[in-house]
C-alpha cells in the first residue's frame, strides 16, 4: 500500500477528546492513519464548538459539509478519497449511499465508537426491568449499517462478542481495535499527596448523568459517613443544567464543571469513581485513570471490556455497599491503593499497547482494501440493504433538497 492513501472522515460532530471518549477514538484514528503516512481528512455537518480539536494544525484538510445537498456528491467526487470512515452509523445512514455513488471504489468504513444498540438495551432493561432486549430498533438501524459497509472497527472485545454470536455478522466484517495507551515510565503523584475522590464524563452522555445521580444518591452517603472529611469532586463537560440538583458542598458532593485539562486534574486526585449502570464500549475516564496513575472504582458495565481475563485489585460491583466498600478501603489503605494502581498499569500495557495499535488501523484498512472485491460479492445482506435503503434515503433526501430551494 503507497502511503499517499487519502482518508475522509465523516464525522457526526468535531471530535473534542477533552470532553468525551468517542472524540478522543476520533483523534486517535487520525494519528493512527497520520503515523502511517496517510492524508487525512475530516468533515462534518455539525458545527465545531470552542473546545473542538485544531484538526488544521494537524495537517487534516477540513470540511463543512450539508445534509441533503447534492454539492456533497460533486465535491466528494472531487476530493476522492480512498477510505471513508463514517462516524457512527447515523452518519452511514445519511451520507452512505452518497459516498456509494460519488466514490464507488473508497473502502466504506464505520466506527461504532460503542455499540448503541446495546447501550439502548441496557438503558431500558435498568428503566423497565426483564431481560435484556439487544432486538431494538436501534439494532435494526445499526446492524443494517454494519452490513452495508466494507468494514466495521469494534472498540471492545465483548461488543464483538455480541455481534458474532447475537446478529451473526461474519468476521470479514468486523474488526476490533480498542484504545491505545503510551505509559512511557511515568512518575505519578503519590499516595500521600493525593486527596478527595474523583468523577468525570460528558454530561451529553446519558449514562454518566445516571452515573453521578446514582453515586449522589446511594453510594456516596455510605463513603461520607465512613470518611466525613473526604469529598467527591464530579466534573462534566456540559453539565451545567444539572449543577443545581449535584452541587452540595455541605454533603462532600460538589459539581466542578468541565476540567479543562481532564488528565492533570485527575492526577491530583486519589480514587476514580465509574459508578456505570449501563453504556457500552470502552470507557475513557478508565483510561485517564490509568494515564494519571489514579486507582478506579467501578461496575461490572465499567470494566467490561478492559480487564479480559486479568485482575482488576479490587471489587468490581454495582451493589452500592460493595461499590462504597472497594472505594473506601482504597482511599484509606497505601498498600491496596498502590496494589489497584499496579494493576491498572499491567492491564493498560498489556492489553492495550499504544506501541500494539497504533499501526494496527492501517493493517486493517489496507487487509480490506485488498480483499475488497470479492468481500463485496460475498457480503450479499450488506448489497440488497444498500439497494432498498440507498434509493428510499436518496429519494427523500432529494425531495428535501428540492423543498429547501
Amino acid at each position: 500500500m503507497q502511503s499517499a492513501v487519502h482518508c475522509l472522515i465523516l464525522g457526526k460532530v468535531w471530535p473534542e477528546p477533552s470532553s468525551t471518549a468517542a472524540g478522543r477514538r476520533t483523534a486517535d484514528i487520525i494519528r493512527s492513519l497520520q503515523a502511517a503516512g496517510y492524508r487525512v481528512s475530516f468533515a462534518s455537518a455539525a458545527r465545531p464548538s470552542q473546545h473542538s480539536l485544531d484538526l488544521e494544525t494537524l495537517s487534516v484538510g477540513t470540511h463543512a459539509v450539508q445534509p441533503n445537498d447534492s454539492t456533497f456528491d460533486s465535491w466528494l467526487a472531487e476530493l476522492a478519497p480512498d477510505v471513508v470512515i463514517f462516524d457512527r452509523f447515523m452518519i452511514e445512514e445519511q451520507f452512505g449511499w452518497r459516498v456509494e455513488k460519488a466514490c464507488p471504489q473508497a473502502l466504506r468504513v464505520l466506527d461504532t465508537s460503542d455499540l448503541h444498540c446495546l447501550r439502548e438495551a441496557r438503558q431500558a432493561q435498568l428503566k423497565h426491568g426483564g431481560g435484556l432486549d439487544l432486538y431494538n430498533d436501534i439494532a435494526l438501524r445499526e446492524i443494517a449499517a454494519i452490513h452495508r459497509t466494507d468494514l466495521t472497527l469494534i472498540i471492545s472485545e465483548h461488543e464483538m462478542e455480541v455481534l458474532r454470536t447475537q446478529f451473526k455478522i461474519a468476521e470479514a466484517q468486523i474488526a476490533y481495535w480498542p484504545f491505545g495507551l503510551n505509559l512511557a515510565e511515568s512518575k505519578y503523584a503519590s499516595f500521600e499527596t493525593r486527596q478527595h475522590f474523583i468523577m468525570i464524563g460528558s454530561f451529553m452522555h446519558a449514562p454518566n448523568v445516571d452515573a453521578a445521580r446514582w453515586c449522589k444518591q446511594a453510594i456516596w452517603p455510605l463513603i461520607r459517613q465512613a470518611l466525613p472529611e473526604a469529598e467527591l469532586h464530579c466534573y462534566g463537560s456540559y453539565g451545567e443544567k444539572y449543577q443545581a440538583e449535584l452541587h452540595t458542598p455541605k454533603a462532600g458532593f460538589w459539581f466542578k464543571g468541565r476540567a479543562q485539562e481532564a488528565l492533570a486534574t485527575m492526577a491530583h486526585y486519589r480514587v476514580n469513581c465509574a459508578p456505570l449502570r449501563y453504556g457500552a464500549g470502552l470507557k475513557g475516564k478508565l483510561f485517564d485513570g490509568f494515564e494519571t496513575g489514579t486507582p478506579s472504582v467501578t461496575t461490572p458495565i465499567g470494566a467490561e471490556g478492559v480487564t479480559g481475563a486479568m485482575d482488576w485489585g479490587c471489587a468490581i460491583s454495582a451493589d452500592p455497599q460493595q461499590f462504597a466498600d472497594a472505594a473506601i478501603t482504597l482511599y484509606t489503605d497505601a498498600a491496596r491503593w498502590s496494589q489497584v494502581q499496579a494493576q491498572g498499569q499491567q492491564i493498560a500495557k498489556e492489553r492495550f499497547a499504544e506501541a500494539v495499535w497504533l499501526p494496527r488501523l492501517p493493517q486493517l484498512l489496507e487487509a480490506a482494501i485488498l480483499r475488497l472485491t470479492e468481500d463485496r460479492k460475498q457480503h450479499f445482506v450488506g448489497r440488497m440493504l444498500r439497494h432498498h435503503h440507498h434509493r428510499s434515503t436518496e429519494f427523500m433526501s432529494r425531495w428535501i433538497e428540492a423543498k429547501n430551494r
